[in-house]
Order: C-alpha cells, then structure tokens, then sequence
C-alpha cells in the first residue's frame, strides 16, 4: 500500500510540474520568445516611473580598504595580550593532549581486559569439554 501511495505521489508532483509549462515541446529551453516577450507584453499598459522610497534608509557607504603602511603599530600591551592569549592556548591543548592519552590508554586497558576475559571463558570451555570427554 505505502508503495502505491508513493508512486502516485510523485506521480501526481510530476504531472503537476508538466502542467506549469505552456510549450508543447520538451525538449524546449527558454529563450528570448518565451520568456521576455510575455513579460514585455505585461508591462505595455505601465506608464509610471520608478520613484525613491524615502522611508528606505540609505545605502551603506562602500567600504574602503586601509593601505597597510597607515596601520598603526601594535603596543606593548597589545603584544603582551597576544602572548598571554596565545600561552593560554597552547596550555589548553596541552590539556586536551593528555586527556586523550589518557583516555586512549584506559581505551587499550579495557581492550585488554575483555580479551583476557574472552581466553579465560575460551579456555575454561575447552576444559570442560575435555573433562566431559574423558
């Protein structure tokens, strides 16, 4: 059922978009006398002009790039934040280095555990079935 209600979807969607189109070819691309004309043809009968909207705020002033030599020299403060920023990140990922050091050995030592555990279990199988056959 959920297959057939699918298929008549898009069946349904593509009979919908084949119905938006006025060429009676579709192997037709849009050009000039499809698309401009009818727009032209809209658009005989407005005589009115565009006109300003004063209540628009006006255009943002274009952005105007610095020359480099205008740029003014870092401070000592500036550079001593810098520093201080760039310490403290590198103290940070120091930080998170360990924790995955950390948490990829515990990863290991689970590892190492279950497969001990798994020989254990393999071994004390193969014990039993030797003591049943004996």
């Amino acid at each position: 059922m959920k297959t057939v209600l699918k298929t008549a979807f898009a069946l349904t969607g593509a009979l919908a978009l084949a119905a938006c189109g006025s060429s009676d070819d579709a192997s037709e691309e849009a050009v000039a006398d499809t698309v401009e004309i009818p727009a032209d043809e809209a658009m005989e009968g407005v005589t009115a002009e565009p006109v300003v909207d004063e209540n628009v705020a006006p255009a943002p002033a274009p952005v105007v790039e610095e020359d480099e030599a205008s740029d003014p020299e870092p401070t000592a403060a500036d550079v001593a934040s810098a520093e201080t920023a760039g310490e403290a990140a590198a103290a940070a990922a120091a930080d998170v280095a360990a924790i995955a050091a950390g948490a990829a050995a515990a990863t290991e030592d689970a590892a190492n555990d279950g497969a001990d555990a798994m020989e254990d279990a393999v071994d004390a199988g193969e014990d039993a079935v030797n003591e049943a056959t004996e």
